[in-house]
């Protein structure tokens, strides 16, 4: 991607990059195809495949509570209750990067916000091909054809490349915002982790002030 824009490193089941997901949105209407965003899956817990214990289940449930008082986005927990749900966050940041390729970044990201309001907020389990193509519809795309790319080696291959990206961008914990590069080439933190919505407007306004000056 030429040009100043910003990488956005997240999870479809991050819960803090779900009460991100308004601030993210407010900076894409602030700034629209003059910033570009691009979407790198981050990947919390791929490959996961034990069941969730009830101690952890209880774990992450006093976490979102955490996240809908900084954020105010509603959260079911009853999606944790499923028998034998297992938290593997790679089928559904798979289906990002599917949406992606069908319609660049602005799609991935739709797809994103999408997905975790299907996790945290109607327990929809994402984890499962069925709910993934059920998004993939209500964005006009071909459902058979999304769920074929969505299980083809190409697309886990491409899955596994953001999360190396990720990974040797320093990138520690989701969300992850940055922005450049500069006239040198460098790319700067606008923030780690969430942050309201003003506060992260206000960092990229003074980094755009500061590669225009």
């Amino acid at each position: 991607m030429d040009g100043p824009h910003l990488i956005y490193f997240a999870d479809p089941m991050c819960s803090w990059c779900y009460g991100f997901s308004p601030v993210i949105d407010k900076v894409r209407e602030a700034y629209g195809h003059a910033l570009p965003v691009r979407v790198v899956m981050g990947g919390l817990r791929p490959g996961t495949d034990v069941p969730m214990t009830d101690e952890a289940k209880k774990s992450i449930a006093g976490h979102w509570h955490h996240v809908h008082e900084a954020s105010g986005l509603p959260f079911d927990p009853a999606v944790l209750d499923r028998e034998g749900f297992i938290y593997d966050t790679d089928p559904a940041a798979r289906a990002v990067v599917v949406a992606r390729r069908e319609g660049g970044d602005e799609l991935a990201a739709r797809y994103l916000t999408a997905a975790q309001r299907a996790f945290y907020a109607e327990n929809r389990d994402v984890t499962s091909p069925e709910v993934l193509g059920d998004l993939a519809e209500d964005f006009g795309l071909d459902r058979a054809a999304f769920l074929t790319a969505w299980a083809s080696e190409d697309a886990k291959a491409e899955t596994w490349r953001d999360y190396a990206m990720s990974q040797n961008a320093g990138v520690t914990g989701f969300p992850t915002l940055i922005g450049g590069p500069n006239e040198h080439g460098v790319y700067g933190v606008v923030t780690r982790g969430y942050a309201p919505g003003e506060q992260v407007l206000a960092v990229v306004r003074g980094w755009i002030a500061s590669i225009a000056a």
